[in-house]
């Protein structure tokens, strides 16, 4: 696990600075402290950071080929590099070390940009070569490690892990893209493949993008993995309950690789506790695992979490995080370079600073939600569309439509009254109706929160947009399989996977997420959905398939979240805060927001007329993007 960087000419063959390129790599040195180095060559310069996790002494990056041909910067770990190993010695390529990058290295000679097909692991690399003079980049198929890239006005392209790498570059461009506002008003996030910048780019997950000396613009990246949409046949149940413990455990196996400490996130819930049950199977010492509790009792698993280390016998460590533990706000802001809205990002930051202390590696359940149904959204979703299949979307307009306008947010009242959200819903077609029902602030709400002039500088863009660009590749899936597919395509990558990413490269941890293995990915996707929401139980397909692994009270509670009470901290603690910043100058002159409707959001929230924490809170953090990072332009 690394960070990585580097500077590519498209036009001329100066070496680059290497001042700026030592910039932009020293930014990232939490996600490598064990090493940093760079190569060079006419128009271009890698950089790269190192933590060093497997072959710990012979696999010093940037990595050249032995024949010299190709260099690689990579950050991540190829799973399956063992056989590729073999498979390309036996064809008979050289190799010089006993890790996985230069396996990538020699499959990239062999297969060329078809390398990425034979890749089972988390990645994100950039191979310059020599011979053809061109720069071929790829990101694994999920998402897990991130890719950022710009085309600067000096002609220069600049790539790194973190988007600080780029802005570490003089002349990089802190303009912000207007649509992403409003994506991240909705979101509570920056959706793939923008950034909040307006001329800087994520690379989607499995993706590659390839550049050549004399380019004057970038293509448009290649796609080469998605998840599947279409198949013969859907699991049985029986087919699932036979053959997912076997799948997952070969998931779980293959990452637990390393030549340093290794261990587990165990909060108490299903994924992480499945994955803590099936590395106890898979090793003879026992398990590191580690949780973080809340000192107020409606936020805290650890007694959950605590049945799976008694069960399996784990070293199991906890810490206790105070309510008060809202010191990290403008830390995470940092972390994350641009506004992030998820307020789990808290004890997420704590967990991974006390696995820390104990191993290097850590295995997470990250990614069950999504792949088998659950989030308890989903059962609402399938509520709202039984009454759209009842009534085509002419009669459903004008029937629903002014009740969502007129019937007011009642987020004091009991749940069956709230329904102005689902009365919206109604009025829409599946993919818009979700988008509805998941969005921090709805269309209606962000019209409130924007100024007049910033709703006219979007010239109608609707953040609907983002669920949109894959409207194709759900055509024919079920609801709640398109429900999945957007989770994964969008809120996966670009809030869970971000989160953990950040959060565990500030302490210079690895986590790798066994849940998330493509072939896994590949094969459960196909779990008919009747089999993931059953009798009104979400996960059941994997719950079931768990249950011979796991105590039924970790299985069957109510589903918790890893959150924090972000309410009672705005009526309290925080409350000043939030008028000096909400209100500040900065956010005032900024030309986004309607201020009338920023204290009007505060002051409901503090006198216990609405419960505004979840915009509040995506509020707080855009303050704290624009104090922080706009500030180093001024």
């Amino acid at each position: 696990m690394c960070g990585i960087a580097g500077i590519f000419q498209l036009a001329g063959s100066g070496q680059p600075n290497e001042a700026v390129l030592a910039k932009m790599n020293n930014i990232q040195e939490h996600r490598g402290p064990d090493a940093g180095d760079y190569f060079f060559d006419p128009g271009v310069g890698l950089a790269h950071r190192r933590l060093s996790i497997i072959d710990l002494e012979g696999s010093p990056q940037p990595m050249l080929s032995a024949d010299k041909r190709v260099c690689i910067v990579f950050n991540g770990e190829i799973y399956n590099f063992k056989d590729l190993h073999a498979e390309l010695e036996g064809k008979g390529y050289k190799f010089n070390t006993h890790g996985d990058t230069e396996t990538i290295l020699n499959a990239y000679l062999e297969w060329g940009e078809e390398c990425v097909q034979h890749l089972r692991g988390m990645f994100a690399f950039a191979i310059w070569d020599r011979e053809k003079q061109r720069l071929f980049m790829a990101r694994d198929r999920i998402g897990i490690k991130p890719f950022f890239y710009s085309l600067l006005p000096t002609g220069e392209f600049v790539f790194g892990s973190e988007l600080k790498v780029l802005t570490e570059h003089p002349a990089f461009d802190r303009k912000l893209r207007d649509t992403t506002v409003e994506d991240y008003f909705t979101f509570g996030y920056v959706p793939e493949p923008f950034t909040v910048y307006q001329n800087s780019f994520k690379l989607s997950p499995g993706h590659t993008l390839t550049l050549e000396k004399g380019m004057r613009s970038l293509p448009e990246p290649k796609q080469y993995w998605d998840i599947p949409t279409q198949w013969e046949d859907d699991l049985s149940a029986d087919t699932v309950q036979e053959e997912l413990i076997d799948r997952l455990k070969q998931a779980v196996d293959i990452r637990m690789v390393a030549d340093v400490p290794l261990g587990a996130f165990l909060s108490g819930g299903v994924d992480s506790s499945g994955v803590v049950a099936l590395m106890s199977q898979l090793q003879s010492d026992p398990v590191n695992t580690c949780a973080i509790g809340f000192d107020v009792k409606a936020f805290n698993e650890t007694e959950f979490a605590q049945m799976v280390a008694d069960r399996y016998h784990t070293n199991h460590r906890v810490e206790t995080v105070k309510q008060t533990d809202f010191d990290l706000i403008d830390k995470l802001a940092f972390l994350y370079d641009e506004p992030y809205a998820d307020s789990s990002a808290m004890p997420t930051y704590r967990v991974c600073e006390l696995a820390r202390k104990h191993v290097t590696v850590a295995l997470s359940g990250d990614g069950g939600d999504e792949l088998f149904a659950g989030y308890r959204r989903y059962k609402m979703h399938l509520h709202e569309e039984r009454i759209r299949n009842l009534l085509p979307l002419g009669l459903r307009k004008p029937l629903f439509g002014p009740l969502g306008r007129l019937y007011p947010k009642m987020d004091w009242a009991p749940k069956f009254l709230r329904a102005k959200t689902t009365f919206q819903s109604m009025a829409m077609d599946t993919v818009q109706g979700y988008h509805n029902s998941m969005s921090i602030l709805r269309a209606d709400e962000r019209a409130k929160l924007f100024s007049k002039e910033f709703q006219s500088s979007l010239n109608g863009y609707n953040s609907l947009e983002v669920f949109n660009r894959y409207a194709d590749k759900v055509k024919g899936l079920d609801p709640m399989k398109v429900a999945q597919y957007l989770d994964m395509k969008t809120y996966l990558v670009g809030d869970i996977l971000t989160k953990v990413d950040r959060a565990s490269m500030a302490h210079s941890l690895e986590v790798r997420v066994p849940i998330l293995d493509h072939k896994f990915v590949e094969w459960a996707f196909k779990t008919p959905s009747d089999h993931n929401l059953h009798n009104g139980i979400g996960k059941y397909s994997f719950k079931k398939s768990l249950e011979p692994h796991l105590p039924h009270d970790v299985l069957y509670r109510k589903k918790m979240g890893f959150a924090v009470p972000l309410a009672d901290w705005f009526k309290g603690p925080l409350k000043d805060r939030l008028y000096d910043g909400l209100l500040s100058k900065q956010m005032s002159e900024s030309g986004y927001f309607s201020t009338r409707q920023l204290k009007r959001l505060i002051d409901d929230h503090v006198s216990g007329v609405r419960d505004n924490s979840a915009p509040l809170w995506t509020l707080m953090m855009f303050e704290s993007f624009m104090r922080q990072q706009l500030g180093k332009a001024a």
